[in-house]
């Protein structure tokens, strides 16, 4: 069976790339495909498959410039020739899905997420942007969102990789999906006999991770907080912080399991289409504390590998930690390392492997797109 994956993107290795490899490993002779590689930013693995690349790679700058050539990745995508490929799987959260399959073909699509800048965050992302980004944005987004849409029709079957996202799908695309979670290697952490006093935060250092919530709210309660990340927020949230509150950019693994580890419990902010995060911290014995909404609530047992409060505020938190404190007692940390245990790796590959062939016996969930 002759085999393309059509990838965004290959310029770092986050989840959306740990997918990838996973899937590419369960489909060793296929090609793949994305509009800009950067060798040395991917694992061994992918960099040892045959990968190709959309004409945005020979544009100017593109390594470091590649979303600003967003508009004509469409017409990257209607490029790749497919004549010869029997299956067509596409990984996507940035432009993927649109390429065009020989009829006889069957096409997959794994989405991590509609289009975020497109659909849902597309005013947070307008309003965080420079001018002149802000005056080509709204008549470039109106158009990519009638390609997107279009080229949804060309999926035969979505696997979603939440119920969250699921239910993004159906709102933009009218399409139903297959909730598979992503792949979470939980085999690389475990519990420690060892807890120290601190809660830990971890996560990119942007606005929509929530990091001020959590600096606010601690600097309220003083409590020690480790905050581990980077990003943009950085030196505005450092200069927020109290003094118990510390900031580390990065961790190796053998410290970052130990901090997993030894923490009181992992505060997680944001709302994510899923969250490898709060996954890594029950499998490492951890509980969490989490904003109830994405994909924590599908991830963290409410009362009982974790607690979710209902609302994304200082207060909601301060409440959520504060009941913590006198229900921690209670927590049994086999059962957050059992309730990570259900998101293993080679859990994902029978769920993708078995939805994979269930499409390419007939399409599933095909339903006409409506014109925008």
């Amino acid at each position: 069976m002759r085999t393309a994956i059509i990838h965004y993107w290959l310029v770092t290795m986050r989840g959306g790339e740990r997918v990838l490899e996973r899937i590419a490993r369960l489909y060793p002779q296929a090609d793949i495909f994305t509009h800009v590689y950067i060798p040395d930013a991917v694992s061994p693995y992918l960099r040892s498959r045959n990968i190709k690349t959309t004409f945005i790679q020979s544009l100017p700058f593109a390594n470091a410039l590649y979303q600003r050539y967003l508009p004509l990745m469409p017409l990257a995508l209607e490029q790749i020739n497919l004549e010869k490929y029997d299956l067509v799987i596409s990984t996507e959260a940035g432009p993927a899905k649109g390429v065009i399959p020989m009829p006889e073909a069957t096409h997959v699509c794994y989405c991590h997420s509609p289009m975020r800048y497109l659909w849902d965050q597309y005013h947070p992302y307008l309003n965080a942007s420079g001018a002149p980004m802000r005056m080509a944005m709204p008549l470039m987004a109106h158009w990519l969102r009638q390609w997107d849409l279009a080229s949804s029709a060309r999926v035969d079957s979505f696997a979603a990789n939440s119920k969250f996202v699921a239910q993004r799908i159906r709102k933009y695309y009218r399409r139903e999906s297959t909730v598979i979670h992503p792949p979470v290697s939980v085999d690389l952490f475990s519990p420690s006999d060892v807890k120290e006093d601190y809660f830990l935060w971890l996560s990119q250092l942007v606005p929509y991770k929530g990091c001020e919530i959590a600096v606010e709210a601690f600097n309220r309660m003083k409590l020690p907080l480790l905050v581990v990340g980077q990003g943009s927020e950085e030196k505005r949230l450092k200069k927020m912080a109290g003094p118990t509150i510390r900031f580390v950019s990065s961790l190796p693994l053998a410290e970052l399991r130990q901090a997993y580890a030894r923490a009181q419990a992992l505060i997680f902010t944001a709302k994510e289409d899923f969250g490898i995060v709060p996954l890594e911290a029950q499998a490492s014995g951890c509980p969490v504390i989490a904003y109830g909404a994405g994909g924590a609530s599908e991830t963290v047992r409410d009362g009982e590998t974790g607690l979710l409060f209902a609302e994304q505020t200082v207060d909601h938190l301060i409440e959520a930690v504060e009941t913590f404190l006198s229900w921690k007692a209670h927590f049994n940390p086999a059962k957050a390392v059992a309730q990570a245990q259900r998101f293993r790796p080679e859990v994902f590959d029978s769920r993708f492997s078995a939805f994979v062939n269930t499409a390419m016996m007939g399409p599933q969930n095909l339903v006409p797109a409506l014109a925008v």
